[in-house]
């Protein structure tokens, strides 16, 4: 999951729905547009891992940098 890179756009959308989670506030049109972007970003020719390893690899990227 550490060699996925990922594109600025998606790290900003799940740092602005992590940042939501956190308030309390998370917003059906900002889960959406996370979930479409991991969906696009999948949908590349040059990605190979799944759907779930992005997701889980992203969160991971936002919610623990230093792990990342």
């Amino acid at each position: 999951m550490s060699d996925i890179e990922y594109p600025s756009d998606l790290v900003e959308l799940e740092s602005a729905a992590w940042a939501e989670i956190q308030a309390g506030r998370l917003t059906v049109a900002t889960a959406q547009a996370v979930h479409q972007g991991i969906a696009e970003f999948v949908a590349r020719d040059d990605v190979t891992a799944t759907r779930l390893d992005v997701e889980m690899g992203l969160k991971r990227a936002v919610r623990h940098p230093a792990d990342a």
